[in-house]
């Protein structure tokens, strides 16, 4: 079956240059040196938004907008990491206004992200190519606002990330963002040629990033990607990518401090140990979708590996709240509407022993 599916994938477009973006050209050099001073960067995280009408995305967008005060600064969220599946069902390009634009206006940050599977699909001839629509208005050659946005008044401009793949280089913490491809489940970083051949540039290119910053300054590091590598609700864990990962962390003697994923409609955290090092693994398609039920978390390990355990999930929606320092990397979700008054499974874990607090 694994075979089989792995044929189905679709193209994954080749990123510009070395597909390394600094933060400071997307929010400044000001902002930049402000977190740098501050000793912190915040963000925020979620997936799963562009939906329908996306009123309850708007709803979750409208929470996020509450974590900003014009006098913070620094404190203030740098972005929002969007975890794919912006926009869902045919003719993308034409519903980014109200299943995008439309939900984040109040939202005052930036917002980059990766493609999730409905991003990549082509069901109808107005979605050829596969990413048309995704790249148009994530990986713009310039910094535009687009009709989808200025027709109805709103002012978010195009981002200009090198690709679908990137890596993002910010004060305390690093962030590769990966394809996981067009498929409802498993997730792939193959992609396939037109010749029908497999493409592994994507994971070429991961396992070089990974050795580039591997001789360089260690932070906090996060890898993103759609398709979540465990899961247990919704959609089931896509352990063929995650060995994908794995080969090139292994490879690079890199290890990520978290994994960030969406596509399943809830919440889920896992922690792997490894030689005595923990990575979370955390799930948050919680931008919009109606949320899925999902079993509670039992603490114990997977029934995939022993070396992985179960240790929260939530059914709702919600967002993740992110904050990085040179010392810690921090986790808390934070649930909708009338449960926004305290964090659901807040988590810490120091950079130096690669351990939770």
């Amino acid at each position: 079956m694994l075979d089989w599916s792995s044929l189905q994938v679709g193209p994954v477009p080749r990123v510009s240059g070395n597909g390394i973006v600094n933060l400071s050209s997307l929010i400044g050099a000001q902002g930049v040196q402000e977190m740098e001073r501050l000793g912190e960067i915040r963000f925020h995280a979620l997936g799963d938004s562009g939906h329908g009408n996306a009123h309850d995305a708007q709803s979750v967008s409208d929470d996020m907008s509450v974590d900003f005060s014009p006098e913070a600064g620094a404190l203030n969220p740098a972005f929002l990491l969007h975890l794919g599946d912006v926009i869902y069902g045919n003719d993308k390009s034409n519903h980014y206004g109200e299943r995008f634009y439309s939900p984040y206006r109040r939202y005052p940050g930036k917002i980059i992200g990766i493609p999730g599977n409905h991003d990549g699909e082509v069901r109808s001839p107005a979605d050829s190519p596969s990413l048309k629509a995704f790249r148009a208005n994530f990986c713009a050659s310039q910094a535009v606002v687009p009709p989808q946005a200025s027709a109805t008044g709103i002012y978010r401009e195009t981002m200009t990330l090198p690709g679908v793949y990137w890596m993002l280089e910010a004060p305390f913490i690093r962030i590769i963002g990966l394809y996981s491809n067009l498929l409802e489940n498993p997730g792939y970083l193959q992609g396939k040629k037109a010749s029908g051949a497999l493409d592994t540039t994507q994971v070429d290119w991961l396992q070089d990033t990974l050795s580039t910053i591997a001789n360089r300054e260690r932070k906090a590091l996060v890898i993103a990607t759609h398709h979540p590598p465990y899961s247990v609700s919704g959609h089931t864990g896509s352990f063929e990518m995650s060995d994908t990962i794995d080969r090139a962390c292994t490879h690079t003697n890199m290890v990520p401090h978290a994994v960030l994923s969406a596509h399943a409609h809830n919440y889920q955290r896992y922690t792997r140990r490894l030689n005595g090092k923990q990575t979370l693994y955390i799930v948050a398609g919680t931008g919009g979708m109606n949320p899925q039920s999902v079993p509670a978390a039992t603490g114990l390990p997977t029934a995939h590996s022993n070396e992985v355990t179960y240790d929260s999930a939530l059914a709702s929606l919600g967002y993740l709240y992110c904050t990085a320092s040179a010392r810690q990397l921090k986790f808390e979700f934070w649930r909708l509407g009338n449960e926004h008054t305290s964090p659901h499974d807040p988590l810490t874990l120091d950079l130096a022993t690669h351990t939770l607090i």
